[in-house]
């Protein structure tokens, strides 16, 4: 890649064998590493710009960090703060917020959002237009699919109360979440417990349970064969 106009920031860490596209933005104290690639249009490091009643705390950030043979897709923008695992795939367009940390071997796909204050673990799929919520939490090979939607503010902005009580989704290992889901603020859905196309999820989903509906209601057991230890 020709690195065509490519703007570095101060203490930019950047090794020769890392390649960039055109037209990349890479702000001061981001830390990449080796075998990396960088498409097109991408911005890495950015700082936030908050809004006035913002929630989200207003502090100095560190460097983003992004570890080994990363792949950053066109036009996708990561925020400084945030760390990505080895051989992750940050999609075409995806975003990225502050204090996001990201485990090795995921893939986050096109247009997909991450606020602030999300963990992710390893080897988790999240997928096209998918919107994850600030203050949540992805366990190790989560799956969610398109256009899953999570949520963290039952008061949806008014009184000031809801500032204590702002909790995003807890996902437990290996939980799978089909397209168009929509997750209500503070639920947690349990290891392995696999969520249908299209539910909306009210309560706590228990480990191992297959739900669906509007609301969500416990169908069945998922099936041993499709457990995660038995692939």
């Amino acid at each position: 890649m020709s690195r065509e106009n490519l703007v570095l920031g101060e203490g930019v860490v950047l090794p020769d064998d890392v390649e960039v596209g055109a037209n990349v933005v890479i702000h001061a104290g981001t830390v990449i590493g080796a075998g990396c690639v960088i498409q097109d249009n991408v911005v890495l490091g950015k700082s936030p710009k908050l809004a006035s009643r913002s929630t989200a705390k207003k502090k100095e950030l560190p460097g983003l960090v992004i570890a080994e043979s990363v792949t950053v897709c066109s036009g996708a923008v990561v925020f400084a703060g945030s760390t990505i695992g080895a051989r992750t795939v940050i999609g075409d367009q995806a975003f990225v917020r502050e204090n996001v940390t990201i485990g090795d071997d995921c893939g986050i796909g096109r247009g997909v959002c991450i606020e602030n204050q999300v963990t992710i673990g390893s080897r988790c799929s999240i997928q096209s237009n998918s919107y994850i919520t600030r203050l949540s939490t992805l366990e190790d090979d989560v799956f969610i699919a398109p256009c899953v939607t999570t949520t963290n503010d039952n008061f949806m902005g008014r009184t000031d109360a809801r500032h204590q009580l702002l909790m995003g989704a807890t996902i437990r290992r290996a939980a799978r979440i089909g397209g168009g889901v929509v997750i209500l603020p503070g639920i947690e859905i349990g290891e392995e417990a696999f969520v249908a196309a299209g539910a909306l999820v009210t309560k706590d989903i228990p480990a191992g349970k297959l739900v669906a509906g509007l609301p969500a209601r416990v169908w069945r057991d998922v099936p041993e064969e499709e457990l995660l230890e038995n692939q």
